[in-house]
């Protein structure tokens, strides 16, 4: 398999991300690709569809300790499912797939929302996304179905002019997902989330999502 491409965003690290794509869809990116297939006419008709499929690669994963049955996060990290009943990045091929926004093409570069992905991320592939066949409106969702919508409030607590209205707006998506793991519960918890430049310091209790500071990172050379 060949990476044509690799994905910009403004996550830097795994924790925060969405845990599906489309969630946070002020999440955007830059689909860049490699020399070799930045080619404008591999994307000749594709400006005209809304949204496009990404395959992509699990970073940090080879499928050589795969297990065939995963701790899904949101069922507690407790309970045990089958891996092919999960979207887990520990599986025989560590491969992801979303669906995207396709906001814009520049150039050769795809401009996407909606991402599930960390910066870096390689991509193997992009079809269309086709409403025809790709949506399924009654489609069961399985063990799932009991833990999708919830969404936490967020409040928060500290200066935020750092972050543009933009910013703070895709913050908030971000953080209304709850990114812990489903087993920890620990009130007094102090978590960091790195976004755009910045870390995001949180603590969750009661349903509630509490920023407590958003603070600069400096990266030293």
């Amino acid at each position: 398999m060949k990476i044509i491409a690799e994905i910009q965003t403004d996550m830097k690290e795994k924790f925060g991300l969405p845990r599906q794509s489309g969630l946070v869809p002020g999440l955007r990116g830059r689909i860049v690709f490699r020399p070799e297939f930045k080619s404008p006419e591999a994307l000749r008709g594709l400006e005209g569809f809304s949204h496009i499929w990404v395959i992509w690669r699990f970073d940090g994963f080879n499928g050589d300790k795969w297990s065939p049955t995963v701790r899904p996060p949101r069922l507690g990290g407790n309970k045990r499912m089958g891996v092919f009943a999960t979207r887990s990045p520990n599986r025989p091929n560590p491969i992801g797939m979303s669906v995207l926004r396709l906001d814009g093409i520049d150039g050769t570069d795809l401009l996407v929302s909606g991402i599930d992905m960390r910066d870096g991320t390689a991509v193997y592939d992009i079809k269309p996304y086709l409403k025809i066949s790709d949506c399924i409106p009654d489609a069961s969702d399985g063990f799932t179905s009991d833990t999708n919508g919830r969404l936490y409030d967020v409040a928060f607590e500290c200066d935020v002019s750092p972050l543009s209205p933009d910013d703070k707006k895709t913050v908030i998506e971000l953080l209304e997902q709850d990114p812990r793991p489903a087993y920890k519960n620990e009130p007094d918890r102090i978590y960091g989330m790195n976004y755009k430049g910045y870390e995001i310091r949180f603590k969750t209790a009661d349903g509630k999502v509490t920023v407590i500071e958003v603070k600069e990172i400096k990266f030293h050379e």
